[in-house]
């Protein structure tokens, strides 16, 4: 018999009794218990992916919220870019250096150009690829066909050494020793170049010790003779050549309308003995010119307020031309003229202002290639 004040008891068979716990209790209710967490077990602790893992079982194993990382592999397709942008340039390199201009106008270029601004654009695209399609898209920009082609252009044009498509009828036009649509039998005719340089040399030496004499006037010469090739009119240069002769100059001014005047009329009067005609005043409102060209060209709109005077002759049926110019910068009354001499003093060393001589001849032919300009001429009909 149980009595009330006793204190309740749990016998094995009791229903609803809570299992014993194991030994040691229970782990939760210990560490709840202590407020600390028990250290796992070494066995137990989570280890990082190993070496063998796959990629998937890393990124099973990386924690919730961890970035992932950038591969560290470039892309293969800015590689390509890259390759392409320079295979490219090295291209164009060699057509430019071997003068191949009309290469670079051709639909081949342009889709060749379009093909590799399309990879580095794609490479650009692409985070992997980014920074090899910048280079190749900078390198693609830089020496694109448009520049290069113009580079080629330039310089064929400087040395002349354009090919194209040219047929063998061009080519062999091009090496033509005369000029196009002048009968070259005139050359063979006129005035040789030895025999114009002797006369430009006698005539300019006649003129000098009679102005010295007349006037005093004392000379230097400023520029030396030269001779350059003229061209044939089929794109290549013929046997002729342009004559420059020596430039003889005053090395004191020569100023006033009489004084002028009267030089011009005494250098008339000696090369007149030589063969030339009489001379034609360019400056002067009758020569023909138009009267703003005039005015425009010397200075002035009339012989007395003019900075350049411009007189000039010629031994026709013959090539010679003979010039007599004198730059009187007592009439420069804005100082334009006077800034421009000086430039060219300083580029040529002649002086500021007087008189100067030259003698130029067109088309002439040497003496000493007579003989194979008449050969050549044989290969044309």
């Amino acid at each position: 018999m149980v009595e009330r004040n006793d204190p309740p008891r749990y016998v094995s068979d009791s229903a609803g009794a809570p299992p014993v716990p194991p030994p040691g209790g229970y782990r939760g209710a210990r560490r709840a218990l202590l407020g600390t967490a028990v250290p796992l077990a070494p066995s137990a602790a989570p280890s990082g992916p190993s070496s063998t893992d796959s990629p998937g079982d890393r990124d099973e194993a990386r924690r919730p919220g961890e970035p992932t990382p950038l591969p560290t592999r470039k892309s293969p397709l800015g590689w390509i870019a890259l390759c392409a942008a320079i295979g490219f340039a090295v291209l164009m390199v060699i057509l430019l250096a071997i003068g191949a201009a009309d290469a670079f106008f051709g639909a081949t270029m342009l889709v060749l150009q379009l093909v590799v601004l399309g990879l580095a654009i794609a490479a650009l695209a692409t985070k992997a690829g980014r920074v090899l399609g910048a280079v190749a898209l900078t390198i693609a920009l830089v020496l694109n066909v448009g520049t290069m082609g113009a580079l080629s252009a330039i310089r064929v044009a400087a040395t002349g050494s354009y090919d194209g498509h040219k047929t063998d009828k061009q080519k062999l036009w091009e090496a033509y020793p005369g000029i196009k649509d002048q009968d070259p039998s005139r050359y063979l005719h006129q005035q040789s170049l030895e025999q114009l340089q002797l006369l430009a040399d006698e005539t300019m030496a006649d003129v000098r010790a009679r102005l010295t004499a007349a006037y005093g006037l004392q000379w230097v010469k400023s520029a030396d003779a030269q001779e350059r090739p003229e061209r044939n009119g089929y794109g290549g240069e013929s046997m002729l050549v342009r004559f420059t002769s020596d430039t003889w100059a005053t090395t004191t001014p020569v100023t006033g309308y009489a004084h002028k005047l009267e030089v011009m009329q005494t250098i008339e009067s000696v090369i007149t003995q030589h063969g030339w005609r009489g001379m034609v005043a360019f400056n002067d409102p009758g020569s023909g010119v138009d009267p703003a060209m005039i005015s425009k060209m010397y200075g002035g709109a009339t012989p007395e307020s003019q900075v350049d005077w411009e007189w000039f002759s010629d031994d026709q049926p013959d090539p010679g031309w003979f010039y007599a110019d004198i730059t009187d910068l007592a009439n420069d009354t804005t100082g334009e003229y006077r800034t421009s001499r000086e430039q060219t003093a300083q580029r040529t060393g002649e002086p500021l202002e007087g008189l100067r001589l030259t003698v130029v001849g067109r088309y002439m032919l040497s003496e000493k290639k007579v003989d194979d300009f008449t050969k050549a001429l044989t290969r044309y009909p």
